[in-house]
Order: structure tokens, then sequence, then C-alpha cells
């Protein structure tokens, strides 16, 4: 499997987990319907789906280096969902644990 292939993998995931962890927050702290929650354990059950199709060897590093791509989707959302700019310190942050997330994927192993 590709690296740009991977990347597609966590990018989906992440915005299904993201999906699905909203849902249960809006009914949770935002008095929404109980019926949130069925949309949420769908996108938490696609999340560990798609996390699962992941080509690593081991599940831990797939679990590391997705977390670099999460982070930056959780930003993303911030942005487009909840109409709030991440401020320069956000995109840094961001930024560093994408490339974290890069060198897990793509460091040589033995």
């Amino acid at each position: 499997m590709s690296v740009v292939m991977t990347f597609a993998i966590y990018a989906l995931a992440a915005v299904a987990e993201i999906a699905g962890c909203f849902a249960v927050w809006r009914w949770w702290r935002a008095d929404a319907s109980a019926w949130w929650l069925l949309p949420g354990l769908v996108s938490l059950a696609a999340f560990a789906w798609l996390l699962s199709l992941s080509d690593s060897e081991f599940a831990g590093r797939a679990f590391a280096a997705y977390g670099g791509v999460y982070i930056v989707a959780s930003l993303v959302w911030l942005w487009a969902v909840e109409q709030r700019l991440p401020d320069r310190w956000d995109l840094l942050g961001g930024g560093l644990c994408l490339a974290g997330a890069a060198i897990i994927l793509l460091a040589p192993r033995a």
C-alpha cells in the first residue's frame, strides 16, 4: 500500500472518529437528542474499520502515526464545522504532529 493511500485511510478514519465523537459531545454537552448517538456509533465503527485497513505490521505503530493525522483533522474540524480559525500555535503544533506521523510511517525499518 502506498504512503498516499495510507494517509488517505487515516484522513477518512479521522473524519469518522471526529464525527462520531462530536455526535456524542452534542448529545451529552449540548442537550441534543439521543438520536445523535446512532450516527455517532456508526461513525465510530467506521473509524475502527478504516484504521484496521492501515498497512502496518504493528497496530501500535499504525495508531501512533494516525495520531498526527487526527490532530490536524481536528484543527480542520475546528475551522470548517465549529467556525473557529486555528491560531498560529494550533498550526505549528499540527505541523509538528504531522511531521512526527510522517517519520513514523516513512522511517526505514530493519
